[in-house]
């Protein structure tokens, strides 16, 4: 598939020439996006930071997951929603964006971590849910994580500056 050629398709839909185009709607959707980023850079980093055993160590890590992933899914849906948008305003250009690449890879990485350890690492949370040491491993899915959103953050800022 000519991925040029949807990204022209895309770009030049009613809604992303509106978007584009308009005096208001594309800071309007940016700024929902970096609010929505923010929601979900401190969610994750809540629990990450708890994972690592750095941050909420009087808790249960399954305590602070439950209370806190379902604010994280929602900010995720809300910041993939926007960023669609802004990158559909501009897609052809936005494609060819090192930092724009560099985010898409990175946040590829990033779900990938999320899978593996709540499909792998988390299966053994009996075992150290309440403990202060954590297995090396999750500390290490809490490390990874934080870092790669960190980075996921600072490329899409990059974006607009290229």
């Amino acid at each position: 598939m000519d991925l040029t050629a949807f990204f022209t398709w895309l770009q030049q839909t009613g809604w992303a020439v509106a978007i584009r185009q308009g005096e208001t709607l594309f800071p309007l959707i940016e700024s929902v996006h970096v609010l929505a980023i923010t929601a979900l850079l401190g969610t994750i980093a809540i629990v990450d930071l708890r994972l690592i055993g750095v941050a909420s160590r009087q808790q249960p890590i399954s305590t602070t997951m439950a209370e806190v992933l379902p604010l994280t899914r929602i900010a995720f849906a809300l910041a993939a929603l926007t960023g669609g948008l802004l990158f559909a305003s501009h897609a052809v250009d936005y494609s060819h964006k090192a930092p724009f690449i560099a985010k898409m890879l990175l946040l590829s990485v990033a779900l990938i971590n999320i899978g593996v350890f709540h499909l792998i690492t988390a299966r053994g949370i009996g075992a150290w849910d309440n403990e202060l040491k954590v297995p090396l491993a999750v500390k290490s899915a809490g490390a990874v994580s934080l870092g790669l959103w960190i980075a996921i953050v600072a490329c899409g800022r990059w974006i607009g500056f290229v």
